[in-house]
């Protein structure tokens, strides 16, 4: 009898039913990331402007490319947030606007991650050698310029339209994300794990990606939701500049460019608060998301 129960004890780890201590950790870290106030605040936050990103142009109570004759009405009950220049309602745009910065902004962080995630662990597990060196010595020439500068030379030689901004954006993430990753490759790559699969005689491109990759994981999505904050700011600047997204969209950024000449009356406040505030919104959002990840990963 003792000896069936020891089978039956063993068929579990056999067929796999037994969870795996990445998956406990995973389990654990998604646990605390429930209990977290602030990264539940900041996906409320979030999921509220992606709603309007998806949705935003058929929901709105009024056109937001739509023009109307109540010109620079102020805050009202017709118009909650006021009209434009062009008596277009404010409080459409706003919802709308979303769109464009969640869509460029999403994607130039995930260039970024991907191409400096790539860059670090290959300078991480080579640390030391001719590729390390070589490509350190470049990412420190990038970073040595403003990052500001780049983007805006880039997208006076290449054009501005929604793809030259995501890769632009995405190329000036690169040796930021790269360096970040690197750092924390060279603190994993002597540890047992990675000999033990040396030893295997594992080939250097199978211990980067199975076996350092999913052990750097935690570090590297902080990384992302951190230049997500700063890629949503990234468009709006450039945006702002003339060098982002182009008219007739609504984006916040344009309304604001469009609009921000009428402060100097110090009467019509509305139709550039509003705009501002949404991007501070998201900002925020982002930066809470951030946050909180961070708090459990360093726990």
């Amino acid at each position: 009898m003792s000896g069936m129960i020891d089978d039956a004890a063993g068929i579990e780890p056999a067929l796999g039913f037994v969870p795996s201590e990445a998956k406990i950790a995973r389990r654990e870290m998604l646990g605390q990331l429930v209990k977290s106030k602030t990264f539940i605040l900041g996906c409320i936050i979030v999921a509220f402007w992606v709603f309007w990103a998806l949705f935003g142009a058929h929901l709105t109570p009024h056109d937001p490319l739509g023009q109307g004759e109540d010109v620079l009405a102020p805050p009202s009950t017709a118009h909650w947030f006021g009209t434009d220049q062009l008596g277009r309602d404010v409080f459409s745009r706003v919802l709308a606007g979303a769109s464009d910065t969640l869509s460029v902004a999403p994607l130039a962080t995930a260039l970024g991650i991907i191409a400096g995630t790539c860059l670090g662990l290959i300078t991480g597990f080579w640390g030391g050698g001719l590729a390390d060196d070589t490509i350190s010595r470049i990412i420190d020439a990038v970073l040595a310029l403003p990052l500001i500068v780049i983007a805006v030379l880039a997208l006076t030689g290449l054009g501005s339209s929604n793809s030259t901004l995501i890769i632009v954006i995405g190329f000036v993430f690169t040796p930021i994300v790269a360096r970040t990753v690197r750092a924390t490759v060279l603190g994993e790559r002597d540890l047992d794990y990675v000999q033990a699969a040396r030893l295997r005689g594992e080939r250097a491109p199978f211990i980067m990606g199975k076996e350092i990759l999913p052990n750097v994981m935690g570090p590297i999505v902080v990384e992302a939701t951190v230049r997500l904050g700063y890629a949503i700011f990234a468009v709006a600047g450039l945006t702002f500049l003339g060098f982002g997204v182009q008219p007739p969209s609504p984006d916040w950024s344009l309304q604001i460019a469009d609009n921000y000449q009428l402060l100097n009356s110090g009467t019509y406040w509305w139709t550039v608060l509003f705009p501002a505030l949404a991007i501070a919104t998201l900002i925020i959002g982002v930066n809470l998301i951030a946050d909180g990840l961070q708090q459990v990963v360093d726990r």
